[in-house]
């Protein structure tokens, strides 16, 4: 069993894709401890807190699909993990209808004001502002999607009443939850909340104290919110809440926006379709653009299928070398082509030609290190765009659900920066998600796909995944939070279960490491450290750094005889969870 946990997996970045360490993700410092995955025969939920998981579980018992309780897992983690996500932001869904055998891939990421351009982040000088400056405030602040977006879904495809999937939240909101010592710690080391007096009178105590672990926290402005909202969605996008978050943004005490109540009024998610790319006798499904997650997922589990990494040992420096110098590749392709598809031209079916990865893949040499990962010229790219540096920073959610009745689904929801852009309205936080633009909108001459531009959708590394076997049917999903580092987290567990034949849980418990800068860096405390010799001798530059996915999945066995079993698993970093029947 110990060799299971061996694994090592690459969180590529290109050579120049930073020009400093990305933020590490900030969690408690726990020792990862085995688990085991969690085991049902009906239905299932995995996510990042136990209030939530139960909650959904509780709407799939009472007769709801995995589309309602996606619903009611938002809503209650905008109440018990508001630095991740929240009705203020956004979120990318896959939703598996298992009756109509069809996959539908739902966006409802933020998008820009219609004021503003391309000079958004640069300073006086015409220079990027550090982006540490520009997150909290108003002038970060996306229109917020997931509302809409999962109004869409459910009018789509859910079975239970749209007010019934807000009872869990608005109860606990009202009721109160008790404080877990993560969220003490996140409030504890972030400075910027105190300067918003809504969120520091929320989230300290007169003292100004932290919360601390066991309080019982209640949220009665978010109770009042979510009661409008149950009462009608659009509830959120006009009136006195639409107001008051336009207000919010444009009167903000750090970096006020422009951000419009015509704005907010004018969002529309949208329904796209989903990448699929084959990998050995899989599917793997994720997002297209505007999120990076589901090519570049693809093109590094393509690019490994030509490699063979399923005959490498799991602990082995092989298998290091491999995924990394097959992640490198697909970040770079990642900073240079793509961005929002409805302003610039993403070659998205050239990205996932097969000749094309494997003409990527023949860059690879197996024991060695590639002195540079450079972007490719898939066919079809008509545009040349300067490649600049992943800028999204790690706060996001992601869960995984399995209905009764075969429904899937696998969303990852975020308000980009842990606690968003730091300003609370009516009880939620708003999200920073316009920092995930490249803050320069050209370089060398050339423009940056992902420029700031009025209505535009910025660039996400969000992996909502969902692979299917050759019958076509789901057997995993999977997804993390992470920021950028979400490619490497999502494709390290399906290279785990998939390759290596590993149980959910294990897989999702493989040390973590990222490349970047020219440096190899190896998660703290974690087993890879005993590679270190021979990593060095292929000419890595190894470093350590705390690397906390926060990955949530479930796979789908079935039996040949109409039956299934479904196998649950929680990222061991984080205090999320899996439960079902």
């Amino acid at each position: 069993m110990a060799a299971r946990f061996l694994l090592t997996v690459l969180v590529l970045l290109p050579f120049a894709a930073f020009a400093e360490a990305p933020k590490p993700i900030a969690e408690p410092p726990e020792a990862i401890v085995a688990r085991a995955p969690v085991m049902a025969k009906t239905q299932m939920v995995a996510s990042a807190n136990p209030y939530a998981t139960d909650a959904g579980l509780d709407i799939l018992r009472r007769g709801g699909n995995a589309i309602d309780a996606a619903i009611t897992v938002e809503l209650v983690l905008t109440l018990v993990e508001p630095q991740s996500s929240g009705i203020g932001g956004g979120a990318f869904l896959l939703y598996w209808d298992d009756k109509a055998r069809t996959l539908q891939a739902y966006d409802g990421r933020e998008t820009a004001p219609s004021a503003v351009d391309q000079t958004l982040f640069l300073d006086k000088d015409s220079k990027p502002r550090p982006k540490g400056e520009a997150m909290p405030g108003g002038q970060s602040a996306g229109v917020p999607g997931v509302i809409r977006m999962l109004a869409m879904a459910h009018k789509a495809h859910g079975k239970l009443p749209w007010a019934e999937l807000f009872r869990p939240a608005i109860r606990l909101s009202r009721d109160g939850f008790v404080v877990s010592p993560r969220f003490t710690y996140l409030i504890s080391t972030d400075k910027h909340l105190k300067k918003f007096p809504q969120t520091a009178a929320y989230f300290f105590d007169t003292r100004g104290e932290p919360v601390q672990p066991g309080t019982l926290l209640k949220n009665p402005a978010l109770a009042d919110t979510l009661e409008k909202v149950a009462a009608d969605p659009e509830a959120f996008y006009s009136g006195a809440i639409a107001a008051d978050i336009a207000a919010a943004v444009q009167h903000a005490p750090v970096n006020p926006g422009k951000l419009t109540t015509a704005d907010i009024a004018a969002y529309q998610p949208k329904l796209r379709d989903p990448v699929c790319l084959p990998y050995r006798v899989w599917k793997i499904c994720g997002m297209g653009p505007p999120s990076s997650g589901g090519i570049a997922v693809g093109q590094t589990l393509g690019i490994l299928e030509g490699l063979e990494i399923g005959a490498t040992r799991p602990a082995s420096a092989e298998a290091v070398n491999l995924f990394a110098e097959a992640a490198r590749l697909a970040y770079a392709d990642r900073a240079t082509w793509l961005g929002d598809t409805d302003f610039v031209d993403v070659p998205v079916a050239g990205l996932i030609d097969p000749a094309y990865i494997a003409s990527r893949r023949a860059l690879v040499k197996p024991g060695a290190v590639m002195p540079d990962a450079p972007a490719g010229m898939p066919p079809g790219a008509r545009q040349a765009y300067r490649t600049v540096e992943p800028s999204e920073v790690p706060a996001t959610t992601h869960f995984s659900i399995v209905d009764r009745w075969g429904g899937t689904v696998a969303m990852t929801a975020s308000i980009e920066d842990a606690f968003g852009d730091r300003m609370m309205v009516r009880g939620f936080l708003l999200n920073n998600e316009l920092t995930d633009f490249s803050f320069a909108p050209e370089a060398d001459g050339r423009p940056v796909a992902n420029r700031v531009q009025g209505g535009k959708r910025p660039l996400s590394s969000m992996s909502p995944t969902i692979v299917f076997d050759a019958q076509g049917r789901p057997v995993a999903t999977v997804g993390s939070p992470g920021g950028p580092l979400i490619i490497g987290f999502v494709a390290k567990t399906l290279v785990g279960v998939l390759d290596w034949k590993m149980n959910i849980q294990d897989a999702i418990a493989l040390p973590n490491l990222v490349y970047f800068g020219g440096k190899l860096i190896l998660e703290r405390d974690s087993v890879l450290w005993q590679q270190k010799d021979r990593l060095t001798a292929m000419g890595y530059t190894l470093q350590e750094g705390p690397l906390a996915s926060g990955l949530h999945g479930i796979l789908i066995h079935y039996d040949g005889k109409g039956g299934r079993t479904l196998e649950g698993g929680a990222d061991p970093r984080r205090e999320g969870t899996a439960a079902g029947d």
